[in-house]
């Protein structure tokens, strides 16, 4: 894919002077070139990179399905996903909102890696009978360390921070079968499943969400073997995550804004 392989040689080289010195802090994408004033109602940001040699990591693939409700997280369901052992994790992602880069999702991750990731489409839809039903869609990820995001004139326009509490649990293709554990080696087959409480704008969300790794041909299975597991039993309520809130976080924030659109 043109914008994936271009994103990886950018990154990976570094930005460099004509004399082959380090350029200065990187830019994010739409963002104006240095000394040019933000215009207005938008912030003008740098962000700063730790090393100018360091390699942006290799671009994962991935098959996932997310569902997400406004609201707080009601405790019956953080119950229900205590069933497998799960761990937490809190922190900020900051998205970039304007301009709007169709098929891509562009991010500070918790202020210490810019991350991009690129829409490849739905390959159909995930269906657990009786219990839940979503978009599948595939990504591929490339991430590289940086800093946080600094704000040098006007008012937040472009980017958005969104806070995030996740339980995570980890389940694996183990002999033919799906386990709840870490996989033991890297390109084992594996499936991430995630609860979220989300924050931002001072509104209250959550999300639920599955995220197959590993091998690509090997990512659907994974993926619906996994989902079979865990809605073994039934969201409480009856509740059934169904197509009107299955989407990614990159629709979420554009059908928030108004720019609703698939990516």
């Amino acid at each position: 894919m043109g914008v994936g392989s271009n994103a990886t040689s950018r990154k990976g080289r570094g930005r460099r002077t004509a004399a082959g010195r380090p350029a200065g802090p990187a830019r994010c994408p739409g963002q104006d070139p240095p000394g040019r004033p933000a215009g207005p109602g938008q912030e003008q940001v740098t962000i700063a990179t730790r090393r100018p040699d360091s390699l942006v990591t290799e671009g994962v693939r991935s098959l996932e399905v997310r569902w997400i409700y406004p609201g707080r997280l009601d405790a019956a369901v953080a119950g229900w996903f205590g069933q497998f052992a799960a761990r937490a994790e809190s922190r900020e992602d900051t998205y970039l909102l304007l301009p709007q880069l169709r098929g891509l999702s562009v991010k500070i991750r918790g202020g210490r890696a810019l991350e991009l990731k690129a829409y490849h489409g739905s390959p159909g839809s995930l269906d657990v009978a009786g219990r839940a039903r979503g978009r599948l869609e595939s990504w591929q990820k490339w991430s590289s360390p940086c800093g946080p995001l600094s704000q040098d004139s006007g008012e937040p326009a472009r980017w958005t921070p969104v806070g995030k509490t996740r339980r995570l649990t980890q389940f694996c293709l183990a002999g033919g079968q799906i386990v709840a554990r870490a996989p033991e080696r890297g390109h084992e087959p594996r499936c991430q499943v995630e609860l979220t409480e989300i924050h931002t704008a001072d509104q209250d969300w959550w999300s639920l969400g599955f995220e197959a790794t590993g091998p690509a041909d090997l990512h659907r299975s994974t993926l619906e073997a996994t989902a079979a597991l865990v809605f073994t039993h039934a969201l409480p309520g009856g509740l059934r995550p169904g197509p009107q809130e299955s989407r990614s976080y990159a629709e979420w924030l554009a059908q928030r804004t108004g720019r609703g659109n698939r990516a």
